[in-house]
């Protein structure tokens, strides 16, 4: 087999004639895997990606001045000093959840190598007592919403090109985790190919393969509204989307009184944020300057500004984004619209590649720029947005790290689902004895509101146990 002729034509139109160094060395049929892959490339946006690298800037202004940004108000979760009281942020979000006003997105397109595994990150099993998975914890909460409010919360769930199949298998298997199969929509992200520093050309990492990665949480954008995702959660109804990770399994993306802020603001873009202690916390943080929202992420915050308190010891940016983020659909829809919403961000990677004589080489230091977008970067595109603090113990608790490492391992995941576990509990009158590793059924219980149901105020828990479960 040759390779079809418009594809060479467009191979040599990007002076990337050195892809095809090592077709005959194909079988028919990696021919034919191969051919598909560089058909699927955007060489137009390739050419955006060299004009990036040669400038190291962004394809959308992002610059911020952070030496007059500042941390915006917040509404913090619970508290009665808000300029909107818990009780009215609780009702609003509540008659949204009732009339099934209110879409989710799953972003679970990261794979668990970090973590000393492989397949997904949802696959990893972190239930302190159950050892459920944080794609049973996290979908498990969506039955629990439904169970309270009488409604089924759709659901779309973005994978990557590594997850997608393994997902798929897994939510089959599963059926859906106590879901609604019709009310679960599964889409790819897409990849983008990392381009060799120095000459910008594009990579292999086999004979007949590109080197490439996921787009970044970003891409959940384009890759929802290509696959017609938008349109359904329209059909549905949902008329305000709420994304979160799959990483963390303390998080609240459905909280009522979260959703109501979003709703009484009126804002196109809300979002959730924990109050940063110390300087070295790897989150970015949300920033304010001459009206526009933005994030920050924590490797472009100078070290000096980082560690910047003020007054009263709080650190000047504190607002840590925790990727808990709620938009009117038709924000999104605005956003999809337009081909400049979502900018490429450059990373520097030692990535393998093929030599010349096909050689793998491993690099030991980085040689290649990936890029990914980051749907955060739809916040200077919004005219409300709308910030909200939660208590970190209350809804972030990421797993990042591979056990035994200094924190967001496992067993830090853990303790926190138990210490979150024993408080709400304790609020629904019931006593832990102490060392006791204890579990919320994520299906069941949302609150102590749950527990009280069960009736087991007054009663002494001795032993591991998932209540609910």
């Amino acid at each position: 087999m040759t390779p079809p002729p418009a594809l060479v034509a467009a191979i040599n139109r990007a002076g990337q004639q050195h892809l095809l160094a090592f077709w005959e060395r194909l079988d028919e049929t990696a021919q034919q895997a191969f051919a598909a892959q560089l058909e699927a490339v955007d060489w137009h946006l390739l050419q955006e990606m060299h004009r990036l690298a040669a400038g190291r800037g962004h394809s959308r202004d992002l610059s911020v001045d952070l030496s007059t940004a500042v941390t915006p108000a917040c509404l913090r979760l619970g508290d009665p000093n808000n300029r909107i009281s818990p009780a009215d942020g609780r009702r609003r979000g509540e008659t949204a959840l009732k009339a099934g006003a209110i879409g989710v997105i799953l972003v679970a397109g990261g794979q668990a190598t970090r973590l000393g595994c492989s397949g997904p990150k949802g696959l990893s099993r972190v239930g302190p007592v159950s050892q459920a998975t944080l794609f049973e914890i996290l979908m498990g909460k969506l039955v629990a919403v439904r169970r309270r409010y009488g409604r089924d919360v759709p659901l779309a769930i973005m994978t990557s090109s590594a997850t997608d199949a393994e997902t798929r298998a897994f939510l089959a298997e599963h059926a859906c985790c106590g879901l609604d199969p019709e009310r679960v929509f599964v889409f790819r992200q897409h990849d983008l190919p990392a381009i060799d520093a120095t000459t910008g050309r594009l990579l292999l990492d086999g004979p007949g393969h590109l080197a490439i990665a996921p787009d970044g949480h970003g891409g959940m954008l384009v890759a929802l509204a290509e696959a017609g995702g938008l349109d359904w959660f329209g059909n549905q109804g949902v008329e305000h989307i709420v994304s979160f990770q799959v990483d963390n399994p303390l998080a609240m993306p459905l909280a009522a009184e979260f959703l109501g802020y979003h709703l009484l603001t009126n804002a196109d873009f809300s979002t959730q944020v924990v109050c940063k202690q110390a300087p070295e916390e790897r989150v970015g943080v949300v920033v304010t300057c001459e009206g526009r929202h933005s994030v920050v992420e924590y490797s472009d915050l100078p070290k000096a500004l980082a560690a910047e308190r003020l007054p009263d010891g709080q650190l000047r940016f504190h607002a840590g984004s925790i990727a808990v983020h709620a938009f009117a659909k038709r924000f999104l829809d605005r956003a999809a619209a337009r081909h400049d919403s979502l900018p490429l961000h450059l990373a520097f990677k030692a990535v393998p590649f093929l030599d010349s004589e096909g050689t793998r080489i491993v690099p030991a230091s980085p040689n290649a720029i990936k890029f990914e977008r980051f749907i955060f970067d739809l916040m200077p595109l919004a005219e409300r947005v709308c910030v909200v603090e939660i208590e970190a113990s209350e809804g972030f608790a990421p797993l990042k790290n591979p056990p035994g490492s200094a924190s967001d391992a496992v067993e830090h995941v853990q303790a926190a689902l138990v210490a979150h576990a024993r408080r709400v509990l304790a609020k629904a009158g019931v006593t832990l004895a102490d060392g006791v590793h204890v579990e919320l059924a994520a299906n069941r219980i949302i609150d102590e509101t749950d527990v009280a149901d069960l009736s087991i105020a007054g009663t002494v828990i001795e032993r591991p146990i998932v209540v609910g479960g």
